[in-house]
Order: structure tokens, then sequence, then C-alpha cells
């Protein structure tokens, strides 16, 4: 019996062995050379391993050495030049009360735009105080999302409430379109409202009757542009350029691309001011239009 025993398992060894040979002859060329290459990658694991503990650990000693020989007699390490920043008391106001009005698609083309106003907020030489007002829906789960940080970020106030309830009526002003009343200067005791509304849906942004409404003086400038077509973004940086340089034409200028033809409007409201064609035209063939690349936010009435 027990010569029958061992007879039985050496015969199912061989069938196993047999049915390993066969899968093996089955398998293709290039199955089986990428069974191979799999194989190789796990054996190697282990020593994969080690060597990136040798480069991590050299890297570490590279920059033991380097902080030993500058602080020795030779000169340190190459710092930036440190900005002169001061902090402007003009508070900037993203209104984001919009949110169901838009499609996803667009609420995380807002979500792109308000992290262009806080990175250059950031590096602004006068920064303002910044606010997104009405934080919440598809947008704040668009941040919760692909911006896990944003909660810590610095020097910007998120806030669920209305911007009515955050600002004082009496300091609040709406850059709209429509307004007859165009934005001389700023005001640096004033909120200034950007609508955040993506405008593929064509609605219309409805500011609060509490609110003083202005337009910027971007006809002034660029009597083919039109409000409308300008990115909250965009309106952002132009308000901080505006606080940089002291006058609206040095900041349009230095942000919008100049247009053949855009050129400053004398203010008698007569013939534009002379400028250089060939200037215009090689300026307008070095830039590059925010708008062509990006989806343009409606900021209107």
């Amino acid at each position: 019996m027990a010569d029958a025993g061992g007879e039985a398992a050496a015969s199912s060894g061989e069938r196993s062995e047999n049915r390993s040979g066969t899968e093996e002859q089955s398998l293709s060329k290039r199955q089986m050379k990428k069974l191979l290459k799999q194989q190789k990658w796990e054996e190697e694991r282990e020593l994969r391993k080690q060597r990136r503990k040798e480069r991590k650990q050299q890297r570490k000693q590279q920059r033991q050495n380097i902080q030993q020989e500058n602080r020795g007699d030779g000169p340190g390490p190459r710092k930036r030049p440190r900005r002169d920043v001061t902090p402007s008391s003009l508070r900037l106001v993203v209104d984001c009360s919009f949110d169901d009005l838009m499609l996803i698609k667009d609420v995380w083309k807002l979500h792109k735009q308000i992290q262009r106003c806080y990175a250059v907020n950031r590096r602004a030489s006068h920064p303002v105080q910044f606010y997104v007002t009405s934080l919440g829906g598809q947008l704040k789960q668009s941040f919760d999302d692909k911006d896990k940080g944003w909660v810590n970020w610095k020097g910007i106030t998120f806030k669920a409430e209305h911007y009515s309830e955050v600002v004082a009526k009496g300091e609040l002003v709406y850059l709209t379109s429509d307004s007859p009343n165009v934005l001389e200067e700023l005001d640096q005791s004033k909120a200034y409202v950007i609508g955040g509304l993506v405008d593929h849906n064509h609605h219309k942004v409805r500011p609060a009757s509490c609110c003083r409404r202005h337009t910027l003086p971007i006809k002034t400038f660029d009597p083919g542009l039109f409000f409308t077509d300008v990115l909250v973004s965009t309106v952002f940086e132009i308000i901080l350029a505006y606080l940089e340089k002291g006058g609206w034409q040095e900041a349009f200028f230095s942000i919008l691309p100049q247009r053949k033809g855009a050129v400053a409007v004398s203010q008698d409201g007569g013939a534009p001011q002379e400028n250089n064609e060939e200037e215009d035209e090689e300026e307008e063939e070095g830039s590059t239009s925010d708008s062509d690349a990006a989806e343009q936010t409606e900021i209107r009435d």
C-alpha cells in the first residue's frame, strides 16, 4: 500500500510538472519575456530599495558639506533680494454666489482664477485684503477635491456668507459693465466686489441693492475691449498694478496685451494719443492674451 501511495504521489508530481511545462509552452514569446521581466523586477526590489537609501544618504552628506563650507570665510549662499512690501487697506472681494448657475467645468475655471488671484496677491508690492464670499456648493467641493491645502492659505479670507454680510454696506462698490460711473481712482477704504460668474450660460450678475456700481475705465484705453471680456483674475491684477504704478493707463497696459490700435483716448474725448506703430506690432507679436488660453469670466451686471 505504501508503494502504491508513493507511486500515486510521484505520478501526481509528474502531472504537475507536465502541466507547468505545458503552461510555459502555451505562453507566447512576448508573454514569456514580460513574465521574466516581472520576475526580475520582483527579485531586485530589495536591491533598488538599498540603492535609493544610498542615494538619499549621499544627497544628505552633500548638503551637509555645502553647509559646512558656507560657514567658513567664503561667501554664503546667494539670497533673493527682499521686496519692499506695503500692504494695502483696500479690499477685493470675489462674489461666488452664482454656483447654481454654472456647470462644474466652469466652476473649475473659476477655481483656477481664484488660485491666480491668490498667487499674484502674495507676490504684489501692495497686497490687498482678499476675500472670497459665498463659498459653498460645487466651488467648495472643487477646492476640497483638487486643492486640499486651501484651508491653510495665508492672506485670504474665505466666507460662506454673502459679501453684504461680510462688509459694511456703505463700503461696498460692485464692478459692473453697464454702470455709467467710471472708476477714476481707487478708495483705500472701500471694498471692491468682482462677480465670479463664467459667462457660458449668459446669466447676469445682480449686485445687491445696497452696492454702489462702478466700471473700470477700460474704454478709455481700449475702445474695442469690453469689460465682460476680462477675467476675474485679470481685473484683480489690474487693480494690483494700479496700486503699484499709481495710474490706470500704466496698470492696464502692464497687464493686458496692447493690441494694435489700442491706445489711450485723450481726456477731452478727442482723437487718440499718438503711438509708435512699430512698437505696437512688436508688442502684439511678443504677447499672448490670457483670454485666448482660458475661458472668460463674466463680471457684469
